[in-house]
């Protein structure tokens, strides 16, 4: 079976470094929020270029919290797209903000700027770009409109661990970055985790503060929560991390044989924004014939995923209920088309080229 994600042969890359890094942890006697997670926190504060990095206990969590320590809540608006994971905008109603959504740029999936005046209102308090797919948002207009109206910008760089805009590595950029490191991630823990990046100190010592109850010193100074980041899953992402620039030339190299050899089939192929270095996530193409295509291949023993089905304005819990802009025709097109090809570092170009094969075996 060749798998459209397969975190489990990542693990077998690095299998004796991972086991050792564990075992490790479980000979100490600080499993939650000790010398890994901190040791973590500053190696990838560093790997992204900001002066702090705050390790929490998933990627929702992460956007969660972003917006408490903005102090973002009842009343205020926030705005981001329909087509991303769910958790992004059930991240935004869990501080009681309501989430407005705009449509995507056809050509790179990424939120459309051109709509983000035409949503803006006195309650807009921020404003998250998701870096979909392994590519950035296009940030210097986003971050134009923030700046304009004095409102913040949150990265979502869930799916975008090292990725490049003008040299400059996503998350260093908004005021604010979320980072989910989810098993499937570019940088994946072995269970959940997260992380939050700033160069703002003040937002750094509230974010660690509200991730354990809003102490300090064990008092409570806000109303925080319970998100802290183990020291297990602290290990695992140090050992990943050391691995991820190279993971993620892979990732390109896989991408460029896909270009290369499906160029001739009626596939609309990703685009690469300029200036910037996808780090390709997913490599997600568009197909007339999704469906059949997903069902042909599966006979074939090669599994292909759809990144996301249903956008989430029209998802049963937020349909009719959620400010967006006037139509996002461009999302509910290209929902009924996307589809992600087989990605991951340890997939072998002999199976890269199987994947290949069988879908020009199906056009022909």
């Amino acid at each position: 079976m060749i798998f459209f994600s397969n975190p489990s042969a990542q693990f077998k890359s690095y299998q004796s470094e991972i086991e050792e890094a564990v075992l490790s942890v479980m000979r100490g006697n600080r499993y939650i929020l000790g010398e890994q997670v901190e040791l973590l926190e500053k190696e990838f504060a560093k790997y992204i270029g900001v002066s702090n990095s705050i390790g929490v206990a998933n990627g929702t969590d992460s956007i969660e919290l972003a917006l408490r320590a903005l102090n973002i809540g009842s009343g205020d608006e926030v705005i981001t797209v329909s087509h991303t994971a769910v958790a992004t905008v059930a991240a935004i109603e869990s501080v009681g903000a309501s989430a407005v959504l705009v449509d995507i740029e056809p050509e790179f999936y990424t939120l459309n700027p051109k709509q983000l005046e035409m949503v803006y209102t006195n309650k807009t308090r921020a404003v998250i770009a998701v870096h979909l797919y392994g590519q950035s948002a296009d940030l210097d207009p986003i971050k134009s409109f923030c700046n304009e109206h004095s409102i913040n910008l949150i990265e979502d760089v869930s799916q975008a661990h090292g990725a490049l805009y003008k040299d400059r590595r996503l998350g260093s950029i908004g005021d604010i970055s979320c980072f989910s490191c989810y098993p499937t991630k570019n940088l994946g823990a072995i269970g959940d985790a997260g992380l939050i990046v700033t160069d703002d100190d003040a937002l750094a010592k509230r974010v660690k503060m509200l991730r354990e109850y809003g102490w300090n010193n064990r008092i409570s100074e806000y109303a925080g929560r319970n998100s802290r980041l183990d020291e297990i899953q602290a290990s695992i992402l140090r050992v990943k991390l050391k691995y991820l620039d190279q993971d993620n030339s892979r990732r390109r190299t896989l991408a460029e044989f896909y270009y290369s050899n499906l160029s001739d089939l009626p596939f609309i192929l990703p685009k690469i924004r300029k200036n910037v270095e996808s780090v390709f996530h997913l490599y997600v193409v568009q197909s007339e014939n999704r469906e059949s295509l997903i069902r042909s291949l599966a006979r074939e023993g090669i599994q292909l995923g759809v990144h996301y089905p249903l956008p989430v304005h029209l998802q049963p819990a937020y349909k009719d209920k959620i400010k967006k802009f006037e139509n996002l025709n461009v999302t509910e097109k290209i929902t009924q088309k996307i589809l992600s090809l087989p990605m991951y570092p340890e997939l072998s170009m002999e199976n890269a080229n199987k994947v290949v094969k069988k879908l020009k075996k199906y056009h022909n």
